[in-house]
């Protein structure tokens, strides 16, 4: 059984042309599944007014299929958001005439210029990417990490948490760190799809039953993992690698964003180092939590305070 997970962009309600519809707060989540392979759509439902639900899409997501109405300042926010997450395989899907040779020369040079493009056809859409979900290969792996994005209780079960395994594999009766803190839980049983299984691995969109532990500690962003790889930390020292298109600066004392999996944190700035380079500078950020990452991770440098363009960067994670 294989899983996928894709960001959905452009035209809210896509989704529910391909896929089922469930959860659904500032992300809908949509489920497409045919035998033992699954899809995982995400839409950013409270996007272009909040930043965050864009972000999560994309970084939650391996794959992403971008509906184009217009070229305007939202779509090319989602290229940035798109590169800057590094998604290296979508589609597009192109409507009210819009050519592909008006696309191309926006993604040249990106990770983008890889996608391919296909008509507006819900039906050949659905049966390429169950044939992508069936080729995911399991994880044999001892250890893993899911970023918790929904947290709830469920009468007769306990809690429940709704995530992405994002490394490794996860299986039933392993204890897991509940980071950033100190606590722990048990993972009770494991659902895929409404399916039980023991185990699931790298892609998987999971729902966990929980042992030892409150959905009350269990915010979007928490990271479960028994991988001793993953640190935390709420004072960053980061190389910084702004895209192209940020117009001014780092500056000391601008209160930013970072993004890493399910997490999103404020983010000040306290020193800027740039030898000369802006786009190129060492940062010290202090956050408002801790981040809970693996050194060598990437994640989005943002500024909600940007006027066409929110999204300013990546930063290297030691």
């Amino acid at each position: 059984m294989g899983n996928i997970t894709v960001a959905v962009l452009g035209a809210l309600g896509y989704s529910g042309g391909i896929g089922k519809k469930g959860t659904s707060t500032d992300i809908t989540l949509y489920d497409l599944k045919k035998g033992e392979d699954t899809v995982t759509f995400i839409e950013p439902t409270r996007y272009p007014e909040r930043l965050a639900p864009l972000f999560y899409a994309c970084s939650l997501a391996s794959k992403a299929l971008i509906v184009v109405d217009e070229l305007d300042a939202q779509f090319g926010e989602q290229l940035v958001m798109l590169q800057c997450c590094g998604i290296q395989s979508g589609y597009f899907v192109l409507r009210n005439y819009i050519s592909k040779e008006k696309i191309e020369p926006l993604i040249k040079g990106t990770c983008l210029e890889n996608f391919d493009f296909l008509p507006d056809d819900p039906n050949q859409l659905r049966e390429k990417l169950l044939v992508q979900a069936a080729e995911q290969k399991s994880s044999e792996n001892q250890t893993g990490t899911v970023p918790v994005d929904h947290a709830f209780n469920v009468k007769g079960v306990g809690v429940v948490v709704l995530g992405i395994v994002i490394s490794g594999a996860v299986r039933k009766h392993a204890t897991l760190n509940v980071l950033p803190g100190a606590k722990t839980t048990q993972i009770r049983s494991i659902q895929k799809h409404d399916d039980e299984f023991d185990v699931a691995s790298l892609g998987d969109r999971v729902g966990l039953a929980l042992k030892n532990i409150n959905a009350e500690d269990l915010d979007r962003g928490v990271v479960l993992t028994n991988d001793p790889v993953v640190k935390t930390s709420n004072k960053l020292q980061v190389q910084a690698l702004l895209i192209k298109y940020w117009p001014t600066p780092i500056k000391e004392g601008m209160v930013m964003h970072i993004g890493h999996w399910a997490q999103f944190l404020t983010a000040k700035v306290e020193v800027v180092s740039d030898a000369g380079d802006f786009r190129k500078p060492s940062l010290t950020l202090s956050l408002d939590k801790s981040l809970a990452y693996r050194p060598g991770d990437t994640a989005v440098l943002m500024y909600l305070e940007g006027a066409k363009l929110r999204v300013t960067g990546t930063v290297l994670l030691a």
